[in-house]
């Protein structure tokens, strides 16, 4: 058995992910090269490594099984994000209480690993319904929206806005692959679409980051070195990469300084200055691919759950890539979203490798009856 799950295994998808990781390491190394987070590179080996080892383990547990203790897992994760709001347990950073502290440098950020919890809720939540031609009622619309948006509205009190968003996707992806009539999108949205606009005109209700990051977005110039910096900064880096760019350790605005966060939030502008056109083309091909490839897996899955759980996982991940590059090109407000697999973070890359063994586990036993 053994040999067989290795040999189904998805050595192609692993090495366009771990392509992806080897740049992201180089970057991180050039990025923080004159900076006082200069090693950062070897805490992210780390991290990999240790996201690997995982995937593994991860592959080799029937999902089903995970499918079986998804809602203990889910009050679980909700009992942790509860647990960092109390002042004891939960560390405040920059005013938000993100972290719970286990001593000896040791933090863990619950709200990462909640979207893996999400993802195998959902599939558990639409289990027997997905690909059996039934349409969801609105009291299952209801059920999931209340699964997702519970924890999406304990972590936005944290505050944390850019991961409450990447819940988002689990919701969509999941309703649409459950059976969601046209209709029943149709006034979600245009529900959105009016909760939207009146959080809009009523501007008062919103913080004042977030207001100024949304004034910053629309109008950069406006207040070029208060919260329009991040994005005239990460603009003028993308776009003095030219082609090629200006090679490794030699981009002025990351070396400079003059590049807020280069190794995290700003990796993708950080990079493009340094590797040019040619480069970012590089990356968003690597990203294509590994797409691409997690589409086929779930196509290929033995049942709807198992394509639940991977099209969760493309959801998420399209979601921070769109959010995080859009936002280093001007397109998107700066939300302090991660670069999946590129991103510094232990957290984050936990995550994404934990749910690639889900991915795997899901791809070895598409043949299993």
């Amino acid at each position: 058995m053994a040999r067989i799950r290795y040999r189904d295994f998805d050595w192609t998808l692993l090495g366009f992910v771990l392509t992806l990781s080897l740049i992201s390491v180089l970057e991180i190394r050039s990025a923080t090269a004159m900076t006082k987070f200069h090693g950062f590179h070897t805490k992210q080996i780390l991290f990999l490594l240790v996201g690997i080892a995982l995937m593994f383990v991860a592959s080799m547990v029937d999902y089903h099984r995970l499918l079986d203790i998804a809602y203990i897992a889910y009050g679980v994760s909700i009992v942790s994000l509860v647990a960092v709001l109390i002042p004891h347990i939960g560390q405040k950073v920059l005013g938000a209480r993100r972290w719970i502290n286990f001593g000896g440098g040791v933090h863990f950020q619950p709200s990462e690993w909640v979207k893996l919890v999400l993802i195998i809720a959902m599939a558990r939540f639409l289990w027997g319904r997905a690909g059996e031609g039934k349409e969801l009622s609105w009291k299952d619309v209801g059920k999931a929206c209340a699964l997702v948006l519970v924890p999406m509205a304990l972590v936005l009190k944290q505050p944390d806005l850019g991961t409450g968003l990447t819940y988002f996707p689990v919701l969509v992806v999941g309703m649409f692959l459950g059976g969601m009539r046209a209709r029943q999108a149709g006034i979600i949205l245009l529900g959105l679409l009016v909760l939207g606009g009146i959080g809009f005109a009523a501007g008062k209700r919103l913080k004042p980051y977030q207001q100024k990051r949304i004034d910053a977005f629309i109008n950069p110039d406006s207040d070029p070195k208060g919260s329009g910096y991040q994005i005239k900064q990460s603009l003028i880096a993308v776009g003095s990469g030219g082609v090629w760019g200006k090679g490794a350790n030699q981009g002025s605005q990351t070396q400079g300084d003059f590049l807020p966060i280069p190794y995290t939030d700003f990796i993708f502008a950080a990079f493009c200055e340094e590797h040019g056109f040619v480069g970012a083309t590089l990356v968003l091909v690597l990203y294509f691919l590994i797409l691409v490839r997690l589409i086929q897996n779930a196509q290929t899955a033995s049942d709807p759950p198992g394509t639940l759980l991977i099209m969760g996982l493309v959801g998420i991940m399209l979601f921070q890539i769109g959010i995080n590059i859009g936002m280093c090109i001007g397109l998107m407000p700066v939300t302090g979203i991660p670069l999946p697999l590129m991103s510094y973070g232990g957290s984050s890359i936990i995550f994404t490798f934990l749910a690639l063994g889900i991915v795997m586990n899901v791809r070895m036993r598409r043949f299993v009856n």
